[in-house]
């Protein structure tokens, strides 16, 4: 543990493009269960500098410290299990949200979620988007929720055609499948389409999507799982399909925080008045500082109309959105900027370490880079289609089962998020980059003695 201490930061321009089954010729060093093989890799980088307190910070910290904080993250596996699968991060918290929350235990303000903090919250969330993104919000049309998918079924119940289906780009969050349905919705997925290696939107399988009676389209931007980080042409050109169509747009803007140098996060809803005449917005700060389990995320509407139709509609939503959430929320727009700078600096070494990491010992897996979020897709079908990449995999083989049982890995299965995730995975690589290794060094040694 000590060797991580004493390093920051190091060369990467050599790991940000794809990594992937074309990598065969690498070869993993050594083999086996000890340290060292990590140790390897991590020297094959240049360091250049000691590292600042937060990295120091989140390399110290164990694997038995994170799971005695009681976690799913750290619980659901068992014993001995790595998680590596819901999205949160293993960064503790930062100094103005844990000042926040001691003046509520201070105060003792556990009654019911008051409008002065509201009012409070949705002035901070407007100032953020305002600041950050260039969007100007009016607080008064930012509304509290319990968290973001609390924001899809409103989107669904109150601002779509009854009855209509939900379109939905794939791979997508896991939630956006399942959601629809429970609310007797069909969900019609719309694989995205390969533009060399990197995903893009299929414009043309939304537009088919609406014109068979879908009306609410999901664009997550920030992409979970997919990591791209949509450009305003992009956006434009989605804008266009859907203002033909007559349809409404939820933007899932949950991990605009988690963005990587050269990315810029456009609100979907700033492009214009048409996309702000027909998009409801869904964010919170619960991805950017970890805070999922304090209940709290935003509805940013962006219309007068649907502005009025929330307040005769909407207000059975906003249950559950927990006080000390909401002050969490506001302390981090407020006061959150340097420590999210942290630990997005520490999660972009950390990106390309796994890439570095996976090239050395998992050559067949694809890996791309992402452009925001700290969820890496990972490429498993070599692994299980001998060789073929155009292959589906293997009749019955979950890459997903596969590593936990045999890495004691706790990943999300890439079928939970749309037909076109068969054959992946999802990896948190929140996490001290020890543990990072670990994950990889396990996978590795699980393909290799399968």
């Amino acid at each position: 543990m000590l060797f991580f201490h004493l390093v920051q930061s190091f060369h990467v321009s050599a790991l940000t493009g794809a990594v992937g089954g074309d990598s065969g010729t690498r070869k993993r060093p050594g083999g086996g269960g000890s340290l060292q093989w990590w140790r390897e890799a991590l020297f094959r980088y240049n360091f250049a500098s000691v590292m600042n307190s937060f990295a120091a910070i989140a390399d110290q910290t164990t694997a038995d410290e994170l799971r005695a904080r009681g976690s799913q993250k750290w619980s659901k596996g068992g014993p001995g299990v790595i998680g590596a699968f819901v999205a949160e991060m293993d960064f503790g918290v930062a100094p103005p949200i844990e000042a926040a929350l001691l003046e509520v235990i201070k105060r003792a303000e556990f009654g019911y979620l008051s409008q002065r903090a509201v009012d409070g919250m949705a002035a901070a969330c407007a100032a953020w988007q305002r600041d950050r993104y260039g969007w100007d919000v009016d607080p008064g049309r930012v509304h509290p929720l319990p968290d973001v998918i609390t924001g899809l079924s409103a989107a669904i119940r109150v601002f779509s055609r009854p009855g209509s289906p939900v379109i939905l780009p794939t791979p997508a969050y896991m939630p956006f499948l399942t959601v629809p349905a429970s609310l007797g919705r069909e969900v019609i997925q719309v694989p995205m389409a390969g533009d060399g290696g990197r995903y893009v939107l299929d414009l043309d399988g939304i537009d088919a999507a609406f014109k068979r009676g879908g009306h609410l389209l999901i664009l997550c931007n920030p992409s979970n799982p997919v990591g791209r980080v949509y450009s305003r042409a992009e956006l434009a050109a989605v804008a266009e399909v859907v203002a033909a169509n007559g349809g409404r747009v939820f933007a899932d803007e949950i991990h605009a925080p988690l963005l990587y140098p050269g990315g810029t996060h456009i609100p979907y809803a700033s492009l214009g008045e048409v996309t702000a005449a027909h998009t409801v917005t869904g964010t919170a700060a619960s991805k950017g500082w970890n805070l999922p389990g304090l209940k709290c995320a935003q509805l940013v509407l962006s219309n007068d109309a649907d502005e009025a139709t929330w307040a005769e509609h909407g207000s059975t939503f906003e249950h559950g959105a927990s006080t000390p959430g909401v002050h969490a929320s506001t302390a981090a727009y407020l006061g959150g900027g340097p420590w999210l700078a942290d630990a997005v600096a520490y999660l972009d070494g950390s990106r390309a370490f796994l890439a570095g990491l996976l090239a050395e010992s998992l050559p067949e897996v694809g890996y791309r880079p992402p452009e925001g979020t700290y969820l890496a897709w990972l490429d498993c079908r070599d692994l299980f289609a001998n060789g073929d990449r155009t292959a589906a995999p293997a009749a019955g083989v979950s890459p997903a089962e596969f590593f936990l049982a045999k890495a004691r890995v706790l990943l999300t299965d890439g079928a939970a998020c749309g037909e076109a995730g068969r054959g992946y995975v999802r990896l948190n690589f929140a996490t001290p980059r020890p543990i990072l290794a670990e994950i990889v060094r396990r996978m590795a040694d699980a393909v290799s003695g399968r």
